[in-house]
């Protein structure tokens, strides 16, 4: 088993859960994070962290499509081990549906 974030984390991107993982195991797009899911350890703290429940198990349903979206964008985006910038306007974009079609970028974060 492996945590995946899904997308209610596109355009939030409020990076608590990068601050309690243990094995530095996320990575940073323009406007999401993605978990790798052979570097993750399953230990679930971070899966309580994040503030619009996007970190879900691999165990839960439908989730196919994100766990393969957090492994291919974890192989190209850079690793981030401390919490950076919120979007400004991650709080107008919470409780919002159908954000993949939207907004989603392939696009890496910036390094730090």
């Amino acid at each position: 088993m492996t945590y995946v974030v899904t997308e209610s984390c596109i355009r939030c991107k409020f990076q608590d859960c990068v601050e309690v993982c243990p094995v530095d195991c996320f990575y940073e797009g323009e406007n999401m994070l993605v978990i790798h899911p052979d570097e993750c350890i399953d230990c679930g703290v971070c899966e309580p962290e994040c503030p619009v429940e996007a970190i879900v198990p691999d165990t839960a349903g439908n989730v196919t499509k994100w766990l393969e979206i957090n492994r291919k964008f974890a192989e190209a985006w850079p690793n981030i081990t401390r919490k950076g910038e919120v979007p400004g306007d991650a709080d107008s974009h919470r409780d919002e549906s159908g954000k993949y079609d939207k907004y989603f970028s392939d696009k890496p974060g910036k390094e730090t």
